[in-house]
């Protein structure tokens, strides 16, 4: 009987084997952040008065900084749990000839979390590097943003994964499309939470990216408190119970 870890890791080298041949659209992702930084450096932050954060004054690009490195893990993570896996899915059927083996679904729906968290790590990787060269990181701590960007990773991967099971054709994606769009604009990337109104605050806080760019921020500026582990609580939450509903849903489609 094949194991579990077995079973992940081929899910994952089959991705790895065929992204070896559209290598090109892997490495486009780390071009991003370049631009985004330099626009920000060069642009806003000649514009942007500094950003008071933790009782202190914060140039605006180092704010913003640790920010698109939590929107980078984000946007690499969900075109594989969205846009390839609908393909695989609906369009290859790859996953119903893989469940005839021994693979089952869950090390489906986890192997191909697992990838697209080890692209969307990458990415931000990537990105935290440029943040050091241009002299944005405050804080030794903000290493452990690497592992933080990977559970960045599997939470976005679990709730993309989980409604691509509700996705009817390639026309619904225009509602992902939008929905990572007010992600990316709304959850505090570019400026502070307390802008919004009271009741538009908790409506952000029940997203993922606010939690992770938080996370992300407090590292990179040398704020990390007590604060933080609710953020980490709140990721794993949304993987582990959106994950599990992918499983289900998976299961309930696949196995009819």
């Amino acid at each position: 009987m094949i194991t579990n870890t077995f079973a992940v890791r081929a899910i994952v080298e089959r991705n790895i084997i065929f992204f070896r041949r559209d290598w090109v659209i892997l490495v486009a992702g780390f071009f991003e952040p370049i631009f985004w930084l330099i626009g920000i450096s060069a642009g806003l932050s000649t514009i942007i008065d500094d950003i008071e954060f933790g009782g202190e004054l914060v140039e605006y690009t180092a704010f913003v900084a640790p920010g698109l490195i939590a929107v980078s893990a984000m946007n690499g993570a969900a075109f594989d749990a969205t846009f390839n896996f609908y393909f695989k899915l609906k369009q290859l059927k790859i996953f119903d000839s893989i469940i005839t083996t021994p693979v089952t679904i869950t090390n489906v729906v986890i192997g191909e979390a697992v990838w697209s968290v080890l692209r969307s790590t990458a990415y931000a990787t990537s990105f935290l590097i440029l943040t050091v060269l241009f002299g944005l990181v405050a804080s030794p701590w903000a290493i452990l943003i690497i592992p933080v960007s990977a559970l960045i990773g599997f939470s976005i991967s679990a709730i993309g994964i989980f409604a691509t099971t509700f996705v009817r054709n390639w026309h619904d994606f225009d509602y992902f499309s939008l929905a990572l769009q007010v992600l990316f604009i709304g959850s505090a990337t570019f400026y502070p939470i307390t802008v919004y109104p009271s009741w538009v605050q908790v409506v952000v806080q029940f997203t993922p990216l606010y939690h992770g760019v938080a996370l992300c921020r407090s590292l990179a500026l040398g704020t990390a408190g007590l604060a933080d582990v609710g953020h980490l609580l709140v990721l794993v939450g949304f993987t582990a119970f959106f994950g599990w509903r992918a499983n289900r849903r998976l299961e309930k489609s696949l196995l009819a």
